[in-house]
């Protein structure tokens, strides 16, 4: 390249000098957040799900809460794979084995459930406390305070706790303030008879429930049940109506269905080969479906997918040890975390990643 002026190069040279020292900062004060994952003091509240914090863009627009089940630990991950957050487990005789993991509608505490714990918890996500639990460590049972296998706990705008209480084949609402069952969808069995031989394990919401893995509010406060017997997902209102209730599909095990942005639903098939659909309920149809039989973009047991605010799909598939995000349009995994079927706690594995939710709440961007 000729210059005719001396000048303008050497400007030209401080500028490119400036840029690249800011970009430098910028790497810096990511890595400076990363490098303390426990201990780094996470930005303030300045978005919610109706005006969420500033989008990183493609791939990923927001970082991710990644349920970490075998390494019993939460981890916070940026869309540059940076670990921004980590919680881990403060005592393995009431906390291990995080399943699903849900912020509160105020972005303030995470609502995690144990299944193999048969407990659930909430952490304070700033402090990063574990600051209520419901269910006895290791116990299982369907007495007051006692649960079997419980999966999919949300904080509901009111405060109320919602869990899916799978092996009690039951939904609770439970108050926080009193640790007491508000309502209660479907019926425990006799005590002593296994789940398995219980009559009361069967679809018919909300008096009977067939083992309900997942239970999630909507945005008018209805409720989106899923049923792993029978393959059924099912809109219920608050005081127990059915809108509709559909089979999923074709689905084996469908788990923990979600609700899309224009009103339909998402779904995963824990199995594998696994699968993700989106369906509309009005119609009664399948708008999206990612089946892929074999190779990187099989699914193996994919417990939990999500839609992004951009449209396309993110989703912990659990048994391949890695969280992906989906270009909805062409159908190819445009990111991961997790080594694909190498189970790990270094830096970037994951190990049976069993739960995720995207923060809209915070501004992780470097500043």
């Amino acid at each position: 390249m000729f210059y005719s002026n001396p000048l303008p190069r050497f400007e030209w040279r401080i500028a490119l000098l400036v840029s690249l020292l800011a970009a430098l900062a910028m790497v810096h004060e990511v890595q400076a957040a990363a490098s303390e994952p426990t201990q780094s003091t996470p930005p303030p509240i300045t978005g919610n799900h109706d005006k969420p914090t500033p989008s990183w863009g493609k791939p990923l627009p927001y970082p991710v809460v990644i349920a970490d089940r075998r390494n019993n630990r939460l981890i916070e991950v940026a869309p540059n794979k940076q670990i921004l957050w980590q919680f881990g487990s403060p005592n393995l005789k009431i906390y291990h084995d995080n399943d699903d993991v849900y912020f509160s509608p105020d972005g303030k505490t995470l609502a995690i459930s144990e299944e193999d714990n048969q407990d659930i918890h909430l952490i304070d996500y700033e402090k990063r406390e574990l600051i209520w639990s419901y269910g006895v460590a290791d116990v299982p049972g369907s007495a007051p305070g006692y649960m079997n296998f419980p999966d999919d706990t949300h904080v509901m705008k009111d405060g109320t706790i919602l869990v899916a209480d799978i092996r009690n084949c039951r939904v609770l609402f439970i108050d926080k303030e009193t640790s007491t069952i508000k309502t209660q969808w479907g019926k425990t069995g006799p005590k002593g008879v296994a789940w398995s031989r219980n009559a009361n394990c069967r679809h018919d919401p909300p008096h009977f429930l067939g083992l309900p893995n997942g239970a999630t509010e909507l945005s008018n406060g209805d409720i989106l049940l899923t049923e792993i017997t029978g393959a059924w997902v099912s809109q219920l209102t608050r005081d127990g109506k059915v809108v509709w209730a559909t089979q999923a599909f074709g689905m084996h095990y469908p788990s923990d269905a979600m609700p899309t942005h224009d009103g339909q639903v998402i779904v995963a098939d824990y199995s594998k080969p696994g699968r993700v659909i989106i369906f509309d309920p009005k119609l009664h149809k399948v708008t999206w479906d990612y089946a892929v039989k074999s190779g990187e973009g099989m699914l193996n047991h994919p417990s939990l997918a999500q839609e992004l605010p951009n449209g396309d799909v993110i989703l912990n598939d659990d048994y391949r040890h890695r969280v992906i995000v989906i270009d909805r349009q062409s159908k190819q995994i445009i990111w991961q975390y997790g080594e694909t079927d190498h189970p790990g706690n270094g830096p970037g594995q994951l190990n049976n990643p069993d739960g995720i939710d995207i923060d809209v709440f915070r501004d992780w961007h470097p500043k």
